[in-house]
């Protein structure tokens, strides 16, 4: 039922976001719309992402964002799951990296109910021992699978390579071991280090007024404690050095991730390195990485590239997959395309085209409620301000064939480019090899 009211037009400049802020001090920024009666919250807390697992109990996170809804309160799993389902309301849970995150899509209709559930979980999880047993069987399993996935053993080997010694080098999913380790006391003293209102980051979309958001929030939100004591995450750069790594996988097509250290999001030259890279190999069929790889030669399906920035690091990463006997001239090429842009920067037909998409398809996460409640806490958790939406188009479009150039230069490096190749290439000259990896 809710599917069928998700979507929804705004114009690009045409939503106004409203600060909320409690009578217990929470904030949230909100975007109230009548025309259909949908709700969507979306919410993160700034200090509970994998990285802070403990030693030992990695994976903890992900066992968290699956067992919170595995009943609360004075319902059980099965209780808790028939009443969200009359609810017909949806209730999500994930951990990234650096955040732990959720979600309430709703009827407004049942708006009630449906904080009053999502109010359970947040203060009295009951992390019973049967789902929880359960939880971490499908946990385990999942990283099972993942051992055999070849993306997915690509991906793993690249971070444990430029991250060695720090938590983004670990597999967000924890191994087998760390699972098992994982109990109800684990998961009770997570909530209190991590699930506090001064990591709170709150957005809202929908039919629902600021002062019935307030009272939720109050509701949902208000009794939690201030602070908690996350494990501390440093700073850290990447050891992008140009490493070639080859795990050996009995599969027809390598698979291919590389990258090396970048800006982050908050850098003043982050826009032109946004235009920069949509023209290096965002920009799907326009780019230069797919005009090269794809188009000319026939190489790969897909080629691509983007920015990926962290809370404590930051990367400008890759990906690509080639037939075993021709993944070395995929990555020749990748490696000349990334040095061309470096020494040459973009032209001014780029330039103007990368504009063009960029702010032409913005608009586009503006068209459902959930689109906007996730742009709202996008636009909190980057530190952009309440009126980016005004702010953006102009930010790219300042983006100078110099400034490119200058950005090209100084962030890009094929030298530094670190790649790893899942599979049984041909004819690459190996930097090291490794046999596949059991995370």
């Amino acid at each position: 039922m809710i599917l069928c009211f998700l979507f929804l037009a705004y114009p690009a400049y045409g939503v106004k976001v409203t600060e909320v802020i409690t009578q217990k001090g929470i904030k949230a920024w909100l975007v109230e719309d009548k025309s259909v009666p949908i709700i969507s919250l979306k919410f993160a807390f700034k200090t509970g992402g994998t990285a802070y697992d403990p030693v030992g109990k990695e994976g903890l996170a992900q066992t968290i964002s699956a067992m919170l809804d595995e009943g609360a309160g004075n319902l059980n799993s099965q209780e808790f799951q028939l009443k969200l389902k009359k609810t017909t309301a949806r209730l999500q849970f994930s951990a990234t990296l650096d955040k732990f995150r959720g979600s309430l899509t709703t009827l407004r209709v049942n708006k009630r109910e449906s904080f009053r559930l999502l109010s359970l979980v947040i203060n009295k999880p009951r992390f019973d021992s049967k789902p929880l047993r359960r939880v971490k069987s499908q946990l385990i399993s999942n990283i099972n699978r993942n051992a055999k996935d070849p993306s997915t053993i690509a991906s793993k080997t690249w971070y444990k390579a430029v991250f060695p010694k720090h938590p983004y080098g670990r597999s967000s999913d924890g191994k087998i071991a760390s699972i098992n380790a994982i109990n109800k006391q684990d998961l009770q003293n997570y909530m209190g280090r991590h699930i506090t209102r001064n990591s709170l980051l709150v957005a809202a979309a929908g039919d629902i007024s600021p002062k019935e958001l307030s009272v939720y929030l109050d509701w949902v939100f208000g009794n939690l404690p201030l602070k908690g004591k996350p494990q501390k995450v440093v700073d850290v750069i990447p050891n992008t050095i140009g490493q070639l790594i080859v795990v050996d996988y009995k599969i027809p097509q390598s698979i291919v991730v590389f990258g090396h250290a970048a800006l982050k999001r908050d850098h003043p030259d982050w826009y032109i390195a946004l235009v920069m890279n949509h023209i290096l190999g965002g920009g799907g069929f326009s780019s230069r990485l797919m005009s090269e790889v794809r188009e000319k030669r026939g190489l790969a399906y897909s080629v691509y590239s983007y920015l990926n920035p962290f809370d404590h690091s930051a990367l400008y990463m890759g990906r690509v997959a080639s037939a075993n006997k021709r993944v070395n001239q995929s990555i020749k090429i990748i490696r000349e395309e990334w040095k061309k842009i470096a020494q040459n920067g973009a032209t001014d037909s780029e330039i103007i085209a990368a504009k063009t998409y960029l702010n032409g398809s913005f608009p586009l996460r503006l068209t459902s409620t959930r689109g906007i409640s996730s742009l709202l806490l996008a636009m909190q958790v980057n530190n952009l301000g309440r009126h980016y939406l005004e702010r953006r188009e102009q930010l790219i479009n300042t983006v100078s064939k110099e400034d490119i150039k200058r950005v090209a230069k100084k962030f890009l490096s094929e030298e530094d480019l670190t790649f790893v190749v899942v599979g049984q290439p041909k004819g690459i000259k190996l930097v090291s090899r490794r046999k596949k990896i059991n995370f």
